[in-house]
């Protein structure tokens, strides 16, 4: 069946990072009308599309990841690779000889910490691991269905029109993956862009230190920016530029960079950017679905029909309320409301 003719006949649920919190998940597709038939979450009607970063963080990883796969084998559901996803593949594929070095992704301390929580609830399954390792490679980068189109991060029309004309699809297989830890290189290019998004340079000798901790000299920026001529009008974190370099104006060489999303194209939905306050449009065609429900916040849907014009009333979530005892990881993930 044709995407278009797919599309004419069923909605689309498209759901946000969900990082371990299977709980929440379960919920939010109830809440939808969404039924355990056979052991598998279905809609008569409409089909989820979930935006990657399955993994990492949360305390039901291995769990999520089961709910996830089993729909979109059962064709209930579909998914586009998250950049933890991409991570967990580098971590995990040895570096090929001649390299210099061990792994495709360097296991360092950043590294470690980001991963931990998967590989210790695949402790005692690692031939479960190493087969949802090896199905990553059968999750496409992005989805473009005849009136609208999701990726991870961030839609670049030129690259993505590129990667299909290489790899003859949405998917990257071994030799892709094992180019792209050079970060210059196409393959670089292509994962760094479409699962991380955009970014720019700091001044010189600046940097800051972001909610994670992690010391940054970039700065992540919008791909739909409309004449941008400040610093402010293209930066796209949940933490702030001071006040003195968001007012500072754009050189040539940084507008070259940016890329843009016009008005006339279809809508596109994201995740990865860690949103706040109540879920609505970034723009009439844009959308970003990631409420950070791992930091209890909220995990986040739209409800996409064939509009072309997004609209606030089409989101649903399930908040995630904090456990009353204080510090300690993400151990109740289920509260909806």
């Amino acid at each position: 069946m044709s995407g278009t003719t797919r599309a004419a006949s069923r909605g689309f649920d498209i759901i946000g990072d969900i990082h371990g919190c299977a709980n929440t998940l379960v919920h939010l597709l109830e809440q939808m009308g969404y039924r355990k038939i056979n052991g598998v979450y279905q809609h008569r009607r409409r089909q989820a599309i979930f935006i990657g970063d399955i993994i990492d963080r949360g305390p039901r990883i291995r769990e999520a990841l089961h709910l996830v796969r089993d729909m979109v084998e059962h064709g209930s559901a579909r998914m586009v690779m998250g950049n933890h996803e991409y991570n967990a593949l580098g971590y995990c594929t040895r570096a090929r000889p001649g390299s210099g070095k061990k792994w495709l992704r360097e296991h360092n301390a950043r590294h470690d910490r980001l991963i931990r929580e998967t590989l210790e609830q695949f402790e005692h399954y690692p031939h479960e691991w190493n087969d949802f390792l090896e199905w990553f490679y059968t999750v496409p980068l992005f989805i473009e269905e005849a009136h609208f189109r999701v990726v991870h991060a961030c839609w670049d029309g030129d690259l993505i029109s590129k990667f299909k004309q290489s790899q003859g699809g949405a998917c990257i297989d071994e030799d892709f993956l094992h180019a792209s830890a050079a970060l210059e290189s196409f393959a670089g290019q292509v994962m760094d862009t479409l699962l991380r998004g955009t970014d720019l340079r700091l001044p010189e000798g600046m940097a800051i230190t972001g909610r994670d901790g992690y010391v940054r000299q970039f700065f992540r920026t919008k791909f739909w920016a409309n004449e941008p001529r400040t610093y402010a009008d293209v930066v796209f974190q949940p933490d702030p530029l001071p006040a003195e370099v968001a007012c500072r104006s754009l050189e040539p060489h940084e507008r070259a960079q940016l890329i843009s999303y016009p008005l006339s194209e279809l809508p596109v939905f994201v995740g990865h950017y860690w949103m706040e306050g109540k879920p609505a449009p970034i723009t009439p065609n844009v959308a970003c679905i990631d409420y950070s429900a791992v930091k209890y916040g909220k995990l986040v849907a739209y409800r996409m029909d064939d509009e072309r014009e997004l609209s606030r009333d089409k989101f649903v979530w399930v908040d995630v309320d904090r456990p009353e005892q204080a510090g300690g990881p993400n151990t109740e993930d289920s509260v909806a409301r």
